[in-house]
């Protein structure tokens, strides 16, 4: 039986680099990672498309029946940096608006390995928990 405290999430945001196909151990984490979601039944968040850490993680929640929602800013979104979104789309205005839903759809984060895109984003969670805009756990 589980303790009162015990909470079951039902949708976590995972943020992770798109350029970091070439490390076989992150490509190995992040899809285990998508693998595991799907079996636990909990849907991903994320931040769009299909390249990197984040089209593994992506690819393997979809594969494995989760639901899939990426969340891209316009802007980014109009010149295809990132490639085609595994799952629904949710395109805003721009990043701050990106962060501010992801926030609204996730119940946990979890940061992968990336670059100054993925350190906003944890940096973000992190300080907004540190305000008390959100309780929700925060993974790396």
């Amino acid at each position: 039986m589980a303790s009162p405290s015990t909470k079951r999430f039902i949708n976590v945001c995972v943020f992770g680099g798109t350029n970091y196909r070439k490390y076989k151990e992150f490509v190995d984490a992040a899809t285990h990672l998508g693998k595991v979601l799907a079996e636990q039944k909990i849907h991903l968040v994320y931040g769009g498309g299909n390249l990197g850490l984040m089209g593994c993680v992506s690819r393997a929640a979809r594969d494995g029946g989760s639901q899939v929602l990426g969340i891209v800013p316009k802007p980014m979104a109009a010149i295809d940096i990132i490639g085609k979104t595994n799952g629904e789309k949710l395109a805003v205005p721009g990043m701050p608006k990106r962060l501010t839903a992801m926030l609204h759809h996730a119940g946990a984060f979890i940061s992968l390995p990336g670059g100054f895109g993925t350190l906003e984003e944890i940096f973000t969670m992190a300080f907004w928990a540190q305000l008390h805009i959100h309780e929700k756990p925060i993974g790396l």
